[in-house]
């Protein structure tokens, strides 16, 4: 089994590398204390096509593998954290679903501008009484007698909400599992209101949605009733993106830590000659090269069609778990330096706490890592 990168992909990791070093490092600071999205930041990757990299050419986008968005986001995230997360809004998430499933006429009308940076897409999936339990979800949409559907309901926890202008909701058109589908609806559609901001732990806002009567059209519908299989399959995209982000803010958070600790003197020498500090430099070593490989071996498998959903699960939950440990030992080693807003470090901390919860938390991993041991699906319900 050959672990190296092909030549392409070096190149390919060495442009990224130096598009962020020339155009992110000065601003990395600020960027991730802005309450404001990075605008200037989608500009730029879809203006060097790192936006779609994933997506089919028929889609609109750039034609490129799983592989190569993982290794944009590495790159970009070693010099400016922030800025990976909007690659990987770019590459991942709502617009790999939308590009995954949407009909000539949806990608006729917003494929492009989607992909260009000009408009945001949000996935509405979660809601007051349905989280890991998303099949308990109750946004219906019925038949209007005029034609196409009616949706109402309620969402919230969505990221992107406040700005996004197009949104990938899960509802229901049928009882069970079966009646469940997505539609998509545009912001300002008539009966679509938004709450008040909230803000998660990691600074990201979110707001409640209300859907009142909206009406959808016919070819508005992403997914049918028995599209939730195909919704769920394609979930395991996004634990790539999820994996992705956290296994490298896990490595920045080493770099700064390593570097701090060969700079900081206490009791004459270095911290880094202590040993309670190499052994936790150690150990995020180990725990990095783990998680890379689970992750890249996901990715890359995941390039001859959609990721194994028990390879998905394993590189999420061990990319979420290590990337948290190492911002967590990361804080420990720079002291108060680390705990500081003036660096990065919590931060990213902050960050990979959130995604040991999004695109399915640790304990639903545990779940579907089992089943694939075991050989057969595992029901949580309550025997009925």
């Amino acid at each position: 089994m050959n672990f190296e990168p092909t030549d392409e992909q070096r190149m390919f990791r060495e442009s990224v590398r130096g598009l962020a070093e020339r155009h992110l490092a000065a601003g990395a600071l600020a960027r991730a204390r802005a309450r404001t999205y990075p605008a200037d930041v989608v500009e730029l990757m879809a203006a060097n096509g790192l936006f779609g990299i994933a997506i089919p050419e028929a889609s609109g986008g750039m034609g490129g593998t799983l592989m190569d968005a993982v290794i944009a986001i590495e790159e970009v995230a070693m010099v400016c954290p922030r800025s990976a997360d909007v690659l990987q809004a770019g590459n991942f998430g709502a617009i790999r679903t939308f590009a995954e499933y949407a009909g000539p006429s949806l990608l006729e009308r917003y494929a492009e501008a989607l992909l260009s940076g000009r408009s945001t897409v949000s996935v509405a999936m979660s809601e007051p009484d349905a989280g890991s339990a998303v099949t308990e979800l109750v946004t219906s949409a019925r038949p209007d007698t005029g034609g196409g559907w009616r949706l109402s309901g309620q969402k919230c926890f969505t990221t992107h909400s406040e700005h996004a202008d197009l949104f990938v909701v899960y509802c229901r058109f049928g009882p069970g599992t079966a009646g469940i589908g997505s539609v998509v609806v545009k912001r300002g559609a008539d009966g679509f209101t938004q709450g008040a901001p909230s803000y998660f732990m990691n600074g990201e806002p979110w707001c409640s949605l209300y859907f009142d009567d909206v009406h959808v059209p016919e070819e508005d519908v992403l997914l049918r009733a028995g599209g939730f299989a195909r919704q769920m399959a394609g979930f395991n995209v996004e634990r790539v993106g999820n994996a992705a982000r956290s296994y490298a803010y896990g490595r920045y958070c080493l770099t700064r830590a390593r570097a701090y600790a060969l700079e900081r003197r206490q009791f004459g020498r270095a911290i880094a000659d202590f040993q309670g500090i190499q052994w936790k430099l150690a150990d995020m070593e180990v725990g990095l090269q783990s998680a890379q490989l689970l992750l890249h071996r996901c990715a890359t498998e995941a390039d001859r069609g959609l990721p194994d959903p028990l390879r998905s699960a394993v590189a999420k939950y061990v990319c979420n778990t290590v990337g948290f440990d190492c911002a967590n030992e990361a804080v420990q080693i720079m002291g108060a330096t680390g705990f500081s807003e003036e660096t990065l470090v919590e931060f990213c901390f902050r960050k990979c706490r959130g995604w040991q919860i999004a695109g399915g938390s640790l304990e639903m991993m545990r779940n579907r890592i089992a089943e694939g041991v075991l050989g057969h699906k595992i029901s949580q319900r309550v025997p009925s």
